[in-house]
């Protein structure tokens, strides 16, 4: 079983070496396939002195946002699972274990790592909760965290999916279009401690998640 790790990266000169070294350091076979979402911050020059195994930089001319990186990202791997991970600090690889088991005991093809969102902000913590009150409503779905960065997809899961959503509303989009597909979302517990400098998420960036949910509710997925 190999793992492919898809990575959006943008501006993240402060934490790349470490989260590339972290993500290494997990022992199971796998690729790292970085999109580099044409950073200004010094990040590509980190990314170059890099000597990771089975590290693969893509690199966009123009920033795209979280979903274009995504999309550019799947159509590198090659691996039987995939797992996205942000390139902050805020998610810790040691997991991916607990991730992918499920799938390699053929329980199920997705698992979606859930937070304790204790550490994040008072309002983030309240918009991620809504948004998945909304999943489950408009899905009749149980899930716990919509917004998870950590969504692991055995590969033929997401290989013939068309997404569009360029920036994090790419969240919504795969939850939806994994949800309308019919498969089932197991969820597992992960450790996440929320980031509060350069964040890059806002508050704004929940409308476009709600009107993504509600646009694949009844669309054609």
């Amino acid at each position: 079983m190999k793992l492919s790790v898809v990575m959006p990266v943008y501006n993240e000169a402060t934490t790349i070496a470490e989260i590339l070294q972290r993500v290494s350091a997990v022992p199971i076979e796998k690729e790292i396939v970085l999109v580099d979402d044409c950073s200004k911050d010094g990040t590509s020059e980190i990314l170059q002195q890099q000597h990771i195994p089975n590290l693969k930089i893509i690199t966009h001319e123009v920033n795209g946002g979280k979903g274009a990186a995504v999309q550019t990202a799947l159509q590198h791997v090659t691996g039987d699972v995939i797992i996205i991970q942000d390139a902050d600090l805020e998610y810790d690889p040691t997991d991916y274990f607990k991730l992918i088991a499920p799938i390699i005991s053929g329980e199920t093809q997705v698992v979606y790592g859930v937070r304790n969102l204790g550490t994040q902000k008072w309002y983030m913590a309240l918009g991620n909760r809504f948004l998945t009150f909304l999943t489950d409503l408009l899905y009749g779905a149980t899930l716990q965290d919509m917004e998870t960065c950590y969504k692991t997809m055995a590969r033929e899961v997401v290989k013939d999916m068309r997404l569009v959503c360029r920036r994090f509303d790419v969240e919504a989009e795969l939850t939806a279009k994994i949800l309308r597909r019919g498969y089932r979302i197991v969820e597992v517990p992960i450790r996440y401690t929320a980031r509060h400098e350069q964040k890059k998420l806002s508050p704004l960036d929940g409308w476009p998640a709600v009107r993504t949910l509600i646009k694949y509710r009844f669309a054609k997925v």
